[in-house]
């Protein structure tokens, strides 16, 4: 089946290979669409640019969301589930793909596909590379031309109808997230699913993070935000406490006391994690701090302490015990 369609757009021309079924998607905002994609050259060879089959994943967009090759929502707008069709489109559509390839590339490769990226319009984008570090997106770079996709529609998911990723989710979107995670957590955590709940925290701060990426540094809308973070990362810490991840907890409590050093919850668990992994000092003074910024923590920290000593007392006798057989000449027939 190959019916040839101009599509009321100026410079697109459509091919039919294979119909789908149904109605054509009412596409809005947040809508995810998935779908496979091949990108040729309009040559002779009609050369192979890109083909995400190769990497084994389905391609997913959401619509309205900035994707910089605006094309492709109007091109699988016309699509119905199932189809498979190709697309011609000229120059005016195709100039922004050697950017959005070498993204989706650096994807595969499992690199940031933002590396190295100013903060600017996409064409703006464009001037700053003198290379995408591609040779054929390089040239594509140098002279735009039109290129052939060949798509194949899997399927259009309403924004209520799939679990968001978080770079998805519009600002209030992701505040709105953030109490829900927080709550599934605790939930979990009551459940001593400890595992499950620390992914929940982790996801609220992520949430929280992406906002305060554009907020200035120590300013109202920073701090209020910061605010809802503090809580989340303890939460997460204790999580992993209980899951014996210990250099984590002291990573985050670390960087969290960087910030604000008046915490006595976050110095308590780095003291904690300190203790279980034999940083007697270490753990010593951060009890110590604890009970000197909150005085109510002060028979919590007098019972760690006692614990401590004698952990460290059996673990010296255990020592000695080692190292003395080691020493010991060995006996005669």
């Amino acid at each position: 089946m190959e019916e040839t369609y101009l599509l009321n757009v100026e410079g697109v021309k459509k091919k039919i290979l294979h119909g789908g079924q149904g109605e054509l998607p009412k596409l809005q905002d947040g809508s995810k669409i998935t779908f496979h994609f091949q990108t040729l050259k309009d040559d002779f060879e009609r050369t192979v640019i890109d083909d995400s089959r190769e990497a084994g994943i389905p391609m997913e967009i959401i619509v309205g969301k900035m994707f910089k090759l605006e094309i492709w929502e109007t091109l699988l707008s016309s699509m119905r589930a199932g189809e498979v069709a190709e697309f011609w489109c000229d120059a005016i559509h195709t100039g922004m793909y050697a950017l959005v390839s070498r993204g989706m590339r650096r994807i595969a490769e499992g690199r940031d596909p933002l590396e190295g990226q100013k903060h600017r319009c996409g064409m703006g984008n464009m001037f700053d590379y003198h290379s995408t570090g591609y040779d054929d997106l390089d040239e594509l770079q140098r002279t735009p031309q039109p290129l052939i996709f060949i798509m194949e529609l899997f399927r259009v998911e309403e924004p209520s109808a799939y679990k968001r990723d978080t770079w998805a989710m519009s600002k209030e979107e992701k505040l709105a997230a953030v109490p829900v995670l927080h709550r599934e957590g605790n939930r979990l955590v009551l459940r001593k699913e400890f595992g499950q709940a620390a992914e929940k925290y982790q996801e609220a701060v992520i949430c929280l993070r992406n906002l305060q990426a554009k907020e200035k540094p120590w300013e109202d809308g920073w701090l209020k935000l910061e605010s809802l973070v503090t809580p989340l990362v303890l939460n997460y810490c204790q999580c992993q406490l209980e899951l014996g991840e210990y250099y984590e907890v002291l990573e985050h409590t670390t960087e969290l006391l960087q910030k604000h050093n008046d915490n006595a919850k976050a110095y308590f668990k780095r003291a904690k994690a300190h203790a279980a992994v034999w940083n007697e000092r270490e753990a010593r003074e951060d009890f110590l701090r604890v009970a000197h910024l909150d005085p109510s923590m002060a028979a919590a920290v007098k019972k760690e302490l006692k614990q401590l000593g004698e952990r460290m007392r059996k673990k010296h006798v255990e020592d000695r015990k080692r190292y003395q057989g080691l020493f010991q000449p060995p006996r005669g027939p």
